[in-house]
């Protein structure tokens, strides 16, 4: 949007006001130069609050006088990691445990885990002006030895000296073991082993590199629509090998890929201020595949297998495709802000503790064959410039959008960055700028960085936008919506949504949860072209609103037979707007004593919409995603 952000001032303005509103929030802390603002407060918005996300801005060295005995080893297949699996570390040797023993897993194998000082200036922009930094590449993950419950209590001891002559044993050493969760992300993996815990960390040891055993496998393939015919499908899927593979489906049938790719260089950073994408939290994201299944029939099912001879196929899937447009029935899930969780007692840079339960309640809803579609509407994988977790999140939504169609819009997490050309200039996507979003999640926008679409699946007519892109009146994103809004055949899609990742209306409190200027914008626009419904992630967790504009009730839902919420648009008043980004990042609680009368269902708990759209009724639930109960449903109707 220019010069200016959203604030109404020069950007860089904006920068500093951010800057000093989140450091006076922020707790000091020793470690950190007392004349600037801290590093995990800096990056609050894409590396959040953790001793373990600043491993790499401190000084790293060899631990003083280890233990001569100590050793480390992995139990893994002679033969190469497999692309999933649980590898067991093995610590022995230890003198003296402490609690703040850890392992870490580092890839590639050949990272640097020393210091870097050459690169100290890298680093300014995390606010930590300390010797800098402790790891030269940052760690997949991490666990503290004290996971294992013997260690700390040296249950499993080994006598490595005896007195002379006698059986006593004059030195005896520790051990443990931690488990690992580990999925195929190409490069060798190594494990070391730390001490000091991640505040003042030291090297002990580190194990032997360990390979996986076909890192060309292709892997985390993923299905999305590309138009509203339901018969044309795109695969996408990963893979360590650059030459084109092919997607074999139904019958005999097959398409071969196009492959791309993205570099560092495609991310971006302040001048002389590498980001965490552009930096210490590169990991290269191998090749990446899409082949479009076309020949299809809409709402039937259909198998498919991807890769090659040469790398490999991966197991055959049943998927089924959406009805096609126009047709009478059309049943999605939807959510937002989602991310991903270790399925380990490991520490991330950023992990969003509700994923797990939401992506396997989902996966029962995918299995029960009930479902045409998944909407997912920003906040994707929360990589935020550290890479590796982008075939993380690929390898948790797998089960679900290996099979069903899933599409996405972008968030916040996947687009901001400073003069970067979003509308917003806080730095959550840690340099990603969109590009490993795009790549990933290829939907039918207009254009490379013009991430807003609409597609029409049974009754349902879905206007998808991004709230990162300039959407003012005399932007290129207002005049689509308001093109694409007004050109919807009621007769033959009755309903329209609308879907975007930042929310008009929350009754929870937060910093830049709602822009004015947006609602000011576009709202008018959902109700000139009579949205029925509008779905927002970004605030993480669900509410639900009259039939609202302008913040006032212009019309009550009445209750039906089973006293649920029932909202008439027979005689439209305005959109219902709902917000369902509960779907895996931490809760954002609602405070005592709401009173606004727009707001009638609130729900700060893990979850996801189901919908069930038929020409004259829309039935939506808000689920429960730990209980699998419908903690709120309601419908839309029309006569």
């Amino acid at each position: 949007m220019g010069s200016s952000g959203t604030c109404g001032v020069p950007k860089l303005i904006c920068v500093v006001f951010v800057i000093l509103f989140l450091g006076s929030c922020a707790s000091s802390s020793s470690s950190l130069h007392p004349l600037v603002v801290q590093s995990q407060i800096e990056h609050l918005n894409h590396t959040a609050i953790s001793e373990f996300r600043l491993l790499n801005r401190k000084f790293l060295g060899n631990c003083r006088n280890p233990s001569p005995y100590l050793q480390i080893s992995v139990n893994s297949s002679p033969g190469g990691l497999g692309d999933d699996e649980f590898v067991t570390v093995n610590v022995s040797g230890i003198l003296n445990p402490s609690k703040n023993d850890w392992v870490a897993m580092i890839s590639p194998a050949n990272s640097d885990v020393s210091t870097c000082p050459l690169n100290t200036f890298y680093y300014i922009q995390t606010g930590d002006f300390s010797k800098l930094p402790l790891l030269c590449h940052y760690p997949v993950k991490a666990t503290y030895m004290s996971a294992d419950p013997d260690y700390l209590s040296c249950k499993k001891k080994e006598c490595k000296k005896y007195q002379n002559g006698t059986s006593h044993c004059a030195i005896s050493t520790c051990s443990g073991s931690l488990t690992f969760h580990v999925i195929n992300i190409r490069t060798d993996i190594e494990f070391v082993l730390f001490s000091g815990g991640f505040e003042v960390p030291c090297i002990l040891k580190k194990a032997n590199p360990l390979k996986f055993a076909n890192p060309k496998k292709p892997l985390y393939g993923h299905l999305s629509s590309i138009d509203s015919t339901g018969t044309s499908m795109k695969l996408t899927w990963v893979s360590g090998d650059e030459k084109p593979q092919q997607v074999q489906y139904g019958d005999g049938k097959s398409q071969t890929s196009v492959v791309t790719t993205f570099s560092q260089d495609d991310m971006q950073s302040l001048p002389a201020i590498p980001s965490p994408a552009k930096d210490f939290g590169w990991h290269d994201p191998g090749f990446i595949h899409s082949a479009v299944m076309t020949g299809l029939e809409p709402s039937s099912s259909f198998s498919y297998r991807y890769g090659s001879d040469s790398v490999g196929w991966s197991d055959r899937i049943q998927f089924r495709t959406p009805p096609v447009g126009g047709s009478d029935e059309l049943k999605f899930l939807a959510f937002g802000d989602m991310g991903k969780a270790p399925r380990d007692s490991s520490v991330e840079h950023y992990i969003q503790p509700g994923s797990l339960s939401v992506i396997e309640a989902v996966t029962d809803e995918i299995n029960s064959g009930n479902v045409d579609s998944v909407f997912h509407i920003g906040d994707i994988s929360y990589a935020t410039g550290f890479l590796v977790e982008w075939d993380f999140f690929l390898h948790q939504i797998n089960p679900v959008a290996s099979r069903v169609s899933y599409m996405t819009a972008i968030g916040n997490h996947e687009r901001d960055y400073i003069d970067s050309g979003s509308v917003y200039v806080l730095a959550d996507s840690g340099g990603e700028v969109g590009v490993p979003y795009e790549t990933y999640f290829p939907m039918p926008t207009p254009a490379k960085d013009k991430p807003w679409y609409s597609i029409e699946q049974g009754s349902v007519h879905i206007t998808m936008i991004s709230t990162e892109h300039d959407w003012t009146k005399n932007s290129e994103q207002y005049q689509w919506m308001k093109k694409d809004m007004a050109s919807v055949d009621r007769s033959k899609t009755p309903w329209l949504i609308f879907m975007g990742h930042r929310p008009m209306y929350t009754s929870a409190p937060g910093f830049l949860s709602v822009d004015e200027k947006f609602v000011d914008e576009v709202e008018p626009l959902l109700l000139a072209s009579k949205v029925d419904l509008a779905l927002f992630g970004h605030v993480h967790n669900y509410e639900r609103t009259c039939s609202i504009y302008k913040s006032q009730c212009m019309k009550l839902p009445s209750k039906d037979e089973a006293g649920i919420d029932t909202y008439d648009h027979s005689n439209y008043s305005a959109p219902v707007q709902a917000i369902i980004g509960m779907a895996g990042f931490s809760l954002d609680k609602f405070p005592s004593g709401i009173n606004n009368s727009w707001s009638l269902s609130r729900h700060s708990e893990y979850g996801y919409l189901r919908a069930h759209a038929t020409r004259t009724d829309i039935k939506l639930e808000f689920v429960n995603a730990n209980t699998r109960k419908v903690d709120d449903s309601f419908h839309i109707t029309k006569a």
